[in-house]
């Protein structure tokens, strides 16, 4: 069992503002300070500190962080399977190209087995992070970025990531130049979408940004960014498995191939990379 303060610990750790942890806990502040100090006298460390006046978590207040949320993970699992061993509570997270277009043999699996309590998140990468990071959800199936120190992970696939356009745009099934490219109306996803992050990634790899477009729209949503391509209002770049299965669209490449990861990502050393193991196993 975890002490007490470890949980005003993680709270200063989300908000790194001794005032708004105070707040969000109903405490005092006094009392927060304390619990931290109590903490620091256990494990002999410095847990935060102040750099130009800027609240930091130490390297020990982020291995504790690491630690302190995995074990509150692993004693919920535990719990869950004291209470019903019968039955398996699954909450996937999934960035919303993959789990429109790359997990449909998972969430057949589990929504048609009776044993399994099943929860599907489509949001994006910094969001699901977030909620894997507070134990809202198991693992997630991402294709952004994310700090693989602070994670366990698992390569689920790698995929390209290409254009898309109208059939009658002069830019259908051919290789373009940078030059070509940024005459164009580009449409991405919004910030903290992965996709938009490894493209914007590339962009910078080769020293351009999304200011040099000529224009460019973001809409928080993949389905309309398809209808505004298929009628030939702009262009976008989305993982090859979308093209795939829609016939609507035509696709374009660029010289320069964008290759990544679609990555599994856990707590690290929670349990919940056993639980994937046997989901996976079964699948």
């Amino acid at each position: 069992m975890l002490d007490y303060r470890i949980y005003t610990f993680l709270k200063l750790c989300e908000t790194m503002n001794y005032r708004k942890t105070a707040e969000e806990l109903n405490m005092t502040q006094p009392a927060v300070t304390q619990h931290i100090h109590h903490l620091e006298e256990i494990y002999q460390v410095k847990l935060f500190e102040y750099e130009h006046k800027q609240l930091r978590k130490t390297s020990f207040g982020m291995k504790l962080e690491s630690y302190a949320r995995s074990v509150i993970y692993n004693e919920r699992m535990f719990k869950e399977q004291l209470k019903n061993p019968e039955q398996q509570n699954i909450r996937i997270g999934a960035t919303k190209t993959i789990g429109d277009y790359a997990i449909d043999d998972l969430v057949k699996f589990c929504l048609t087995n009776p044993n399994i309590q099943f929860e599907l998140r489509i949001d994006n990468t910094e969001n699901l992070l977030n909620q894997l990071k507070n134990q809202e959800l198991d693992f997630l199936i991402i294709e952004g970025y994310f700090d693989k120190t602070k994670y366990d992970f698992k390569l689920f696939k790698k995929e390209e990531l290409i254009g898309i356009c109208s059939k009658q745009h002069p830019f259908a099934n051919k290789k373009i130049t940078f030059d070509e490219l940024f005459n164009e109306h580009i449409l991405l996803r919004e910030k903290g979408s992965g996709t938009r992050k490894v493209f914007e990634q590339f962009l910078t790899e080769h020293n351009y940004s999304m200011a040099t477009f000529k224009r460019y729209s973001v809409i928080n949503s993949l389905h309309l960014i398809q209808s505004a391509v298929e009628l030939n209002m702009g262009i976008s770049f989305v993982y090859e498995s979308i093209p795939r299965k829609n016939k609507e669209i035509a696709t374009f490449r660029l010289n320069n191939k964008i290759i990544h990861e679609f990555n599994y990502v856990f707590l690290k050393d929670s349990k919940a990379k056993e639980l994937f193991c046997l989901l996976i196993n079964q699948i």
